[in-house]
């Protein structure tokens, strides 16, 4: 639904289509219909380390096979206008690094506007810690290297610029756990600016409005809600105290009435 609003969020934040797939042909026709329908730029995934996507030849199964991923890059890169950025987004390899090499070749020949490096092997999964020292390996590519993988807070960003050597990082679950990180870790790199610190009471708004989006009896959307709540844990003390009360809570309005009240306390 982006693409129908000028590729933005509800809230203005600008998205790129990512796409995932072992067929160069189908990746290159869906990448060139994406355009079509107006994405500012195709990301392609070879790092999702799930079983269900490497079971379908999706994800980070290719990153045993950097001639097809050259292949689907080369291929999207040819499909879609030549002012359209084309990235990838990798790990540093499937069960070791020890197509590190060959992975860098195929991105270097392939035509990728910029790479990001989850800094774990798929057999690593989520466990840390993440090797941000293996992505230097990459920074002789001619293109933006972003590192990726176990950044929680400044400390963090900064050790993972430090030992990668590059200073463009990508944020996932930190993001989630911590909104206000990127605009933390912006702050601490930049002198001049100022940070509001998103504070749990302002964040309650946005949780209650999340929570409203669904339908009387959504489930499924009440399980996304407890599993961002539980991520908002690592954040934030006063999300741990709303956890113990809503854990088992299957009602959307039980869940909406706990979190006004929390605005009390």
């Amino acid at each position: 639904p982006e693409l129908h609003h000028d590729a933005k969020t509800a809230s203005g934040t600008p998205i790129h289509i990512q796409l995932l797939g072992s067929d160069a042909q189908l990746m290159a026709e869906n990448a060139a219909y994406a355009a079509e329908l107006g994405a500012p730029a195709i990301d392609i995934n070879f790092g999702c380390p799930a079983k269900t996507v490497n079971s379908h030849r999706g994800g980070s199964v290719l990153l045993d096979e950097p001639e097809v991923m050259y292949e689907i890059i080369s291929a999207v890169r040819r499909a879609v206008p030549a002012h359209l950025p084309v990235s990838a987004k990798i790990r540093l390899g499937y069960t070791d690094t020890s197509r590190m090499d060959d992975i860098k070749a195929a991105i270097a020949a392939s035509g990728a506007d910029w790479l990001t490096i989850h800094a774990r092997t798929k057999t690593q999964g989520y466990k840390p810690p993440a090797y941000w020292d293996k992505i230097q390996n990459f920074n002789m590519l001619a293109i933006p290297v972003i590192a990726n993988g176990e950044i929680w807070n400044s400390e963090h960003a900064q050790n993972c610029m430090t030992q990668s050597g590059t200073t463009h990082l990508m944020l996932g679950r930190g993001a989630v756990t911590r909104p206000d990180l990127i605009a933390k870790i912006d702050l601490d790199n930049n002198d001049t600016k100022t940070l509001t610190v998103l504070a749990w009471q302002d964040l309650i708004t946005h949780q209650i409005k999340f929570l409203e989006c669904a339908a009387k009896n959504d489930l499924v959307l009440v399980g996304r809600y407890k599993q961002w709540l539980g991520m908002l844990t690592k954040g934030y003390s006063e999300a741990q105290t709303l956890w113990e009360r809503i854990k088992r809570e299957k009602n959307k309005a039980v869940i909406i009435a706990a979190l006004q009240n929390s605005t009390c306390e």
